[in-house]
């Protein structure tokens, strides 16, 4: 199979393509790529909710109209903070973020390294995301559960989360694609997986191949993370017959 793509791709006249097809075909280089791809963004949305979540909850719950509303100048500086992380470009606050990753990580460089910068670029999203599938909610359905004496993690947790489920696994399929771009963009300055291969090798060297099947590669993996989102968020939506829609699909 390797000799046919070598001939195949040196039959279209590009440069190096014993070179690139070797590379790509090497034990380990294209899985290990792929698990770098996923291993930093993965954990980093997983620690942006962490952070992001209960953010986003405030940002709703704490309003002047909110259920447990917080001082404006607390909820300003919040919102303020937030818009401010979001308005920088990932690659900038990476570099910026620098001292932040050696100290709690011991290194600038590699795969690992991006997760502190990662989650920090994410987790304003993140709380911008939830804020807005919380404001979607029924005002009704919150007053309601005051009315009967819920208190407010009662109504967090019991009402809120449950009722925009759906909204908030939608935002977290974005989130994770959004950040799974970042860890691409990572490969520019140290950062490992597909993105490093694609920039690195396949961009710098202008092999051409590499650089195709990387950014291939990267779409398959944003497909099947949309897929499975997107699918989860269908059959958790009660306003959805999940079976009726599957049924369709087999017609």
């Amino acid at each position: 199979m390797t000799q046919a793509l070598i001939t195949f791709f040196e039959g279209l006249g590009v440069p190096k393509a014993a070179e690139q097809i070797k590379f790509l075909f090497s034990p380990g280089t294209i899985p290990f790529a792929i698990w770098e791809t996923l291993y930093a963004p993965l954990l980093a949305a997983l620690f942006a909710y962490i952070i992001g979540l209960p953010l986003g909850v405030i940002l709703v719950t704490g309003t002047k109209s909110g259920i447990r509303p917080l001082p404006g100048w607390l909820m300003k500086a919040l919102n303020t903070v937030i818009n401010l992380l979001r308005s920088v470009p990932f690659l900038i606050l990476m570099v910026m973020l620098f001292p932040l990753s050696r100290l709690i990580l011991g290194t600038t460089i590699g795969t690992t390294a991006t997760i502190v910068p990662l989650t920090i670029a994410a987790a304003p999203y993140v709380a911008r995301l939830v804020e807005s599938s919380l404001l979607e909610m029924d005002r009704g359905v919150i007053e309601a559960a005051q009315a009967m004496g819920c208190s407010y993690l009662q109504i967090v947790t019991k009402v809120m989360m449950p009722e925009c489920l759906p909204s908030l696994i939608n935002g977290a399929t974005n989130a994770t694609i959004t950040i799974l771009s970042y860890g691409a963009m990572s490969g520019a300055i140290g950062g490992g997986g597909l993105g490093a291969i694609s920039l690195n090798r396949g961009h710098g060297r202008n092999q051409i191949v590499v650089l195709y099947v990387s950014v291939i590669l990267l779409v398959i993996l944003v497909q099947i993370i949309q897929s499975i989102g997107t699918a989860l968020a269908l059959k958790l939506d009660k306003r959805v017959d999940y079976s009726e829609i599957k049924r369709r699909r087999k017609k």
